[in-house]
């Protein structure tokens, strides 16, 4: 994994080199091996910061230019089919086996978009063709990698990190947007295609958008998660044993490295199949886990479980709240842009844990959204029968519910107007009122009109439901779950991969029938039925827990006067907050009067 900065210039000057390393270095975290630069010395400069994983020798560096040299590039990420599209080539003179030779090879015989539509991996790329003089931006498919850039009509900058952007001098007196300040406080992060601030942006997952000599701007989606693929795979045993197949080969794929490599393991089914399919292909790895004082939260136990019976060389990292919280402000360093999810601490820990033995490690992020593993698809699918209901006849049988029978057959998501409106509702842990005492005039601002992540319509049809759910956990949560893994590990240099998110994978899952998965209220069945064949000596969960932190305990004692000193700065002013309400805010959670977790995080991170 790397990091990378790219300014192309239309009618300005580029900035001085000395002043665009300064801002390439942000990002020297990601990539603390070597750095790079390019420029054609008029309208483009490259810079790259590399954490060297394929071809550790300078063949594998970057800045790259193609082997005509018609394309300037730098590319972020992974490409595991690399080798096999080396084989496909007519023109074989490659210096060394990196994946980044290989794209500019594909480059200069397929065409970019022809290339980009070939790969299977995780991917933020720029390229510079000298050629036709056109820019282009391409992010994955699943939105692994993360791709910034900041556009006026006069300057393009795309980076790594979005904190480049905001640090260049031509986009750091951009104004604030509120109608993403909105959609940040109610979504607890800030998803593609926004940036906060005017003029920033980032580039949607499966996105290509290129920008002609003059400067215009043209954008597809070349890939994008099917709401109605038609399911071939009806049955059971069938569809689990595909999974298992595809699963180990994704695995297989994964393993391409030329330094160490090893698995986040927690107690929950989706790291345990990796670990499991590791294994499988004969794989020796270290798997890694945190483990807390807070039996809430911790997993130490079932994941020690998984490792023995797997035969895996595990370490747990055990902390008390004392040792968790002297990490606090190395972690929060990772954030280089507002992030509402304090199980980012979690995540930089393990990924600490990890780096002292590795620089990879596969993780299971991505099993939930593609396998119904929420909690949230029940809590929107077991209304359905009623959801078309009139509205006062909504309320009686959700009252009638509630007193008789304890929510047994619906619950409040009952008495949204829409089932969209009601799976949005539930990403939000920030109360509209609060939203707007801190910021009056959000009021009168919409969301912005872009934002179509939950843009589906009520269907009486469960399937369907689930469908439309699963595109909207896809673009919606799956996405803040990536940059929080992306943030916590670079800030340790540390690379991870996602096997749940090999193309391959995420194809067959569209085509396994959701009743398969999804039935009576039960979640992730087929993965659950896979995992007991694979570990059958572990039982299965009976409670989702996954990396969190006991924060509404550390905001009332270790961090109250940390969080205090953040978040009551003059620099609230700056967001239009008000400061009252939100040392309002603290006094309530801080005397248990409220739980204010989740609004205050985001806020901090805002802040910061």
């Amino acid at each position: 994994m790397c990091g990378f900065l790219t300014e192309v210039t239309y009618s300005t000057d580029l900035l001085p080199k000395e002043k665009f390393i300064e801002i390439l270095n942000l990002s020297r975290k990601r990539g603390p091996d070597s750095q790079g630069y390019l420029s054609n010395n008029s309208q483009v400069q490259f810079g790259f910061n590399r954490l060297a994983i394929l071809d550790l020798s300078a063949n594998g560096a970057q800045p790259k230019s193609s082997y005509t040299q018609r394309y300037m590039y730098v590319f972020n990420g992974e490409i595991y089919n690399h080798l096999q599209l080396r084989e496909k080539l007519s023109f074989q003179k490659f210096k060394g086996n990196s994946d980044t030779e290989t794209l500019g090879h594909c480059f200069d015989e397929l065409g970019i978009e022809r290339t980009i539509r070939c790969l299977n991996g995780m991917f933020a790329i720029c390229i510079y063709d000298q050629k036709t003089k056109t820019t282009t931006l391409v992010r994955d498919f699943a939105g692994i990698k993360p791709l910034f850039y900041g556009w006026d009509g006069k300057k393009l900058v795309a980076a790594s990190q979005y904190d480049q952007v905001r640090s260049h001098p031509h986009f750091n007196v951009k104004p604030l947007d509120l109608s993403v300040l909105k959609l940040y406080f109610e979504q607890h992060f800030i998803p593609a295609p926004f940036g906060l601030y005017q003029d920033t942006f980032q580039v949607k997952p499966g996105e290509i958008i290129s920008f002609d000599e003059q400067g215009k701007l043209t954008a597809k989606r070349y890939w994008e998660l099917s709401k109605s693929k038609k399911a071939t795979y009806k049955d059971e045993t069938k569809a689990i044993n595909k999974i298992k197949s595809s699963l180990d080969k994704s695995v297989y794929d994964q393993t391409l490295s030329d330094v160490p490599l090893g698995a986040f393991l927690s107690g929950g089914v989706d790291s345990a199949l990796v670990c499991s399919s590791l294994k499988k292909n004969n794989f020796n790895f270290d798997s890694f886990t945190i483990g807390s004082e807070s039996k809430t939260h911790d997993e130490t136990e079932r994941a020690n479980a998984f490792a023995s019976n797997l035969e895996i060389q595990h370490h747990i990292w055990h902390l008390d709240a004392k040792e968790s919280l002297s990490y606090w402000d190395e972690a929060m360093q990772s954030i280089h842009e507002p992030i509402g999810d304090f199980s980012l601490l979690p995540t930089f820990l393990v990924s600490k844990l990890a780096k002292n033995h590795v620089s990879v490690a596969l993780s299971g992020d991505g099993g939930d959204e593609l396998f119904f593993g929420y909690e949230r698809f029940q809590s929107v699918a077991k209304n359905i029968k009623f959801q078309h209901y009139p509205k006062l006849a909504k309320k009686m049988i959700y009252a009638a519910d509630r007193y008789t029978l304890n929510k047994k057959y619906v619950n409040e998501v009952l008495l949204a107007n829409k089932q969209s409106l009601a799976h949005q509702g539930l990403h939000t842990r920030f109360r509209n009122d609060d939203i707007l005492k801190l910021n009056a005039d959000l009021k009168e601002i919409n969301l912005p009109s872009n934002f179509d992540v939950f843009n589906y319509n009520n269907t009486k049809n469960k399937e369907e439901l689930l469908a439309n759910m699963r595109y909207a956990e896809f673009y919606g949560m799956m996405q803040k779950t990536l940059r929080k893994v992306d943030l916590a590990s670079m800030e340790n240099s540390l690379e991870v991969r996602v096997p749940f998110l090999d193309k391959r994978l995420i194809n067959l899952a569209l085509e396994i029938k959701p009743r398969l998965n999804f039935y009576k209220g039960t979640q992730k069945i087929l993965l659950k039925k896979l995992l007991k064949q694979r570990v059958s000596g572990v039982p299965m969960e009976t409670k989702k827990k996954g990396f969190s932190v006991p924060l509404s305990g550390w905001l009332r004692t270790s961090l109250y006067e940390k969080f205090c000193d953040t978040l009551l700065q003059d620099k609230a002013e700056d967001f239009g907050l008000d400061v009252r309400h939100i040392e309002k805010m603290l006094k309530e959670h801080r005397s248990g009067e409220a739980d204010y977790k989740w609004p205050l995080f985001t806020l901090y991170t805002l802040l910061k």
